[in-house]
């Protein structure tokens, strides 16, 4: 699957990507708000990353700037099914931070859910990442009120508490949420 939004393009990770993801990941400052990717982040890992399948059902996404030469990677986002339904997660590399492209990407990543069907995606981020938090929230996700210790493997397997959240996507389930509050 593509995508296109105002700014950015979203599509597939493709094997030569990893340049591009190490650069954005091996940043301490960047993978310590994530939870799966380790520390030190190396370029075998970029590059294991980029050829690795997406799991059945999977939606993973390079996000890209189409506008400068060579579109190069910022960032990356993905929906993918876990034991709580489907569970967003997303990064932008610290050069690219602060300009709204999260926000833009978790926009058109929830619009290609919704198009396939997903009645729900939850999302969660580590407390001290407030910037993350307000990506969510600005996508109309809303906070469950469920603190919950989540393993960082960049911090050596370290539980740091994470804050959850919901949004529906059709409305059926936007309905039955409003019905429960």
């Amino acid at each position: 699957m593509f995508m296109r939004t105002d700014r950015l393009f979203l599509r597939p990770i493709f094997p030569e990507d990893w340049r591009d993801i190490y650069r954005g990941i091996a940043d301490f400052n960047v993978v310590s708000m994530l939870a799966r990717a380790p520390w030190p982040y190396s370029a075998a890992d970029a590059k294991m990353h980029c050829r690795r399948p997406a799991p059945a059902g999977a939606m993973k996404f390079s996000i890209t700037l189409p506008e400068l030469s060579g579109a190069p990677v910022i960032g990356q986002i993905g929906i993918e099914r876990d034991e709580n339904g489907h569970e967003l997660g997303y990064w932008i590399g610290r050069k690219w931070q602060r300009r709204g492209y999260a926000s833009e990407a978790v926009r058109g990543v929830l619009d290609m859910a919704a198009a396939l069907g997903v009645d729900h995606v939850n999302a969660g981020h580590f407390l001290e990442n407030t910037a993350s938090g307000k990506v969510l929230r600005s996508a109309g996700f809303t906070e469950t009120g469920e603190i919950t210790p989540t393993p960082c493997a960049a911090r050596g397997g370290e539980l740091v508490l994470a804050r959850r959240y919901v949004r529906a996507l059709n409305q059926t389930a936007q309905m039955a949420g409003a019905k429960a509050a």
